[in-house]
């Protein structure tokens, strides 16, 4: 580390992003997430090919080294692929995280809703929420939580094209 200006401490090193997974047959919930600012910076439910794909893309362009999987639905194969793209899976327990994130869905959200007039238990999203699942696992790795500058969520990768290979992991 060096300093711009002396008498200045050196500045902290950026911290890599840390992607979370969750894993899924048909879907999986991704998020890449800035530790040292707690935000999520992008959120995904894609198919599994097109998750593995992104993921990558996060490796290439935003120096993402590590992925925090849930140990649910399918998971078992995904560690060594994710190796095999130069990413250290990270496991946690995923128990519970699907209640929790329609609880969690609810404090994320940036504009108001109907839904929210009606008793938590009743509440229940308007769309997938595996995204959310992804970003609670990231916040139980950290040990804290993250926040949303968007409440956008990507649904194909790359592209209307997509890639063309078969189902992945």
């Amino acid at each position: 580390m060096t300093t711009d200006q002396p008498g200045r401490p050196p500045a902290p090193a950026p911290t890599p992003p840390v992607a979370g997974l969750d894993p899924g047959r048909s879907k999986c919930g991704l998020v890449l997430a800035e530790p040292g600012t707690a935000q999520v910076l992008q959120a995904a439910i894609l198919p599994p090919d097109q998750a593995l794909a992104l993921l990558a893309d996060w490796r290439q362009g935003q120096g993402l080294r590590e992925v925090v999987l849930g140990d649910g639905t399918g998971s078992t194969t995904w560690p060594e692929p994710l190796r095999r793209q130069g990413l250290e899976p990270r496991v946690v327990e995923e128990h519970g995280t699907t209640l929790a994130a329609r609880t969690r869905y609810w404090e994320l959200r940036h504009t108001p809703s109907w839904r929210q007039l009606l008793p938590r238990g009743m509440r229940l999203p308007p769309r997938d929420i595996d995204d959310v699942v992804a970003q609670l696992l990231v916040e139980r790795w950290l040990g804290r939580s993250l926040s949303r500058c968007s409440e956008a969520v990507l649904r194909q990768w790359p592209g209307p094209a997509g890639p063309r290979s078969g189902r992945a992991p």
